[in-house]
């Protein structure tokens, strides 16, 4: 990707306050600076945020959304000019009045074992303890592994390992590209294939959202984010996102999906699998479906179509 330098007035970066979201916000920042736009970040707490230092569960917490509904608010409000997401965050339905301007290139979208003395998942005795705040997680886990003692878990990516380092943990799964982002995959004790964990659509990438109006009415601003926007990246979270819009399923729902991309540019194939679990691991209903890459939402309806040919909506509608 060419990004050609551009001269703009300072731009206002909202972002979660968390370690991994202003890692986050610095990469994007380090990009825009490269092209020329003077950057400010602003900090921003949500209300997930307040609900991670209480250690409640996200389900509790306001669920879809929460982690980004004070961002759109400071954004609405003029407060800043644009703000980055998690994609994974992100509600599947469009915000009034806001757009992603860019989806920068993805980080590993995949999850990751960080577990005491180096273990597998393979290798954790019978009855180990693993932590995740994240139903998808334990619904794959206890699939996997039925043994083990899955157990909710809340709070930054320190506070997360600092459970397996005191011993409270055998272990965590966390996405790898929160570990990478911070510097810390190297703690990781294995990676996830999709065969053993489907990530969450969307993990691993941003989104940098903007007004409208901004893009509609003066389109200097959009016109240098979009520089930052990698089309791989957009069409694989595209079709992942569809599938969990179709399964009418949240962020938070035990939804899995992953797409990637082959072929020569201009022409690329997209090949996205699906997966969707019961909460307690017994069902798993699994899918594919292979189309143009420029089709992505195309492709996405036709997995959706087939999952939930196969009863995919009892097993998302399921509760513990």
């Amino acid at each position: 990707m060419s990004l050609s330098t551009v001269s703009t007035d300072l731009v206002r970066l909202g972002t979660r306050r968390s370690a991994l979201a202003m890692a986050q916000a610095n990469s994007v920042a380090e990009s825009l600076r490269a092209i020329g736009v003077q950057v400010e970040i602003v900090g921003v707490t949500t209300d997930g945020d307040r609900s991670a230092r209480a250690s409640s569960p996200l389900s509790e917490a306001g669920g879809v959304g929460v982690f980004v509904t004070e961002l759109r608010t400071r954004l609405l409000a003029r407060d800043v000019d644009v703000v980055v997401h998690s994609l994974k965050d992100l509600p599947t339905g469009a915000s009034d009045g806001l757009t992603v301007g860019a989806i920068p290139v993805r980080e590993n979208p995949s999850d990751a074992l960080v577990a005491r003395d180096g273990l597998t998942l393979a290798q954790l005795p019978q009855g180990s303890t693993v932590g995740t705040g994240s139903p998808r997680r334990a619904a794959q886990l206890r699939s996997v592994r039925p043994d083990l003692d899955v157990r909710p878990l809340r709070g930054n990516v320190d506070t997360r390992i600092g459970k397996v380092a005191a011993g409270d943990l055998d272990a965590i799964v966390v996405a790898a590209a929160g570990l990478a982002r911070l510097d810390r995959l190297g703690e990781a004790t294995e990676i996830f294939t999709p065969d053993v964990m489907l990530p969450a659509p969307g993990q691993g990438a941003l989104a940098i959202e903007c007004r409208v109006e901004d893009v509609v009415i003066d389109g200097r601003l959009h016109a240098f984010i979009s520089q930052l926007d990698d089309f791989p990246t957009r069409a694989a979270v595209v079709a992942e996102r569809t599938v969990l819009a179709g399964l009418e399923a949240g962020c938070t729902a035990p939804v899995g999906a992953l797409a990637s991309l082959s072929g020569p540019q201009g022409s690329q194939d997209l090949h996205l699998v699906a997966v969707v679990v019961s909460v307690d691991g017994m069902t798993a209903i699994r899918g594919s479906a292979t189309g143009a890459a420029a089709d992505a939402e195309v492709v996405g309806r036709r997995l959706v179509a087939d999952l939930l040919e196969a009863g995919a909506a009892d097993v998302v509608g399921a509760r513990p």
